[in-house]
């Protein structure tokens, strides 16, 4: 596997990581609309990360190939996080506004993180 496959990787384990324990703190604390929120914020960040990695593979390889580029997505992961604001801002009952938005950022300080460590490791 190269570097990047392996960052992709730890990068998706460390998502899954956090939204598992996003679940456990909507399950079982008093807090659930915060967790919720949180939840479903970062639910799309990881759809983001995902989108954003696959069209940085797809980017690179045509670059390789001396292929015209294509963009890396901008528009498609703006429009997912405004659906998802759109969806709290419905069922504001069930999510924290605020906790969306947060949740929205989870996938950048997952990629920040996994960076200051594996940068410290080399």
């Amino acid at each position: 596997m190269s570097q990047y496959e392996n960052m992709i990787a730890r990068q998706r384990k460390w998502m899954f990581y956090l939204l598992a324990l996003l679940v456990i703190g909507a399950g079982f604390t008093p807090y659930s609309r915060i967790f919720l929120g949180l939840l479903l914020g970062s639910s799309v960040s990881f759809y983001n990360l995902y989108l954003l990695q696959k069209k940085i593979a797809d980017f690179t390889d045509a670059v390789a190939d001396k292929q015209p580029a294509r963009g890396l997505g901008t528009v498609s992961r703006f429009a997912a996080a405004a659906l998802v604001i759109i969806i709290a801002m419905r069922f504001d009952t069930y999510f924290h506004i605020i906790s969306v938005l947060i949740g929205l950022m989870t996938s950048y300080l997952v990629i920040m993180i996994d960076f200051a460590i594996f940068k410290n490791k080399n």
